[in-house]
């Protein structure tokens, strides 16, 4: 099952500077574990020493938050896209 993965540029560095990559997974957590065994030290940027994801970092599933879905459980099809963005927080 191939899902496209949209990587923000702060987080390039460890894709080889690969703005979309391919990996494969039936959920979120896949996903971002298959991002780790293929770039590793992503997921220390992305999730905290526990494991969860961290407070500025947005996923999406086909444009839709997971947080509004099943969370990093959100369930993945072949021909998905995930996007990874960075909260921007400014005054």
């Amino acid at each position: 099952m191939a899902v496209k993965v949209l990587i923000p540029t702060p987080l390039q560095q460890f894709t080889n500077n690969q703005a979309t990559v391919e990996c494969t997974g039936g959920s979120v957590q896949a996903i971002i574990d298959s991002l780790e065994t293929s770039f590793s030290g992503i997921k220390g940027r992305i999730c905290d020493p526990e494991g969860n994801l961290r407070r500025f970092v947005n996923f999406y599933v086909n444009s839709e938050d997971i947080r509004f879905l099943d969370g990093v459980n959100t369930p993945l099809k072949d021909g998905d896209e995930v996007s990874i963005i960075p909260a921007i927080a400014g005054g």
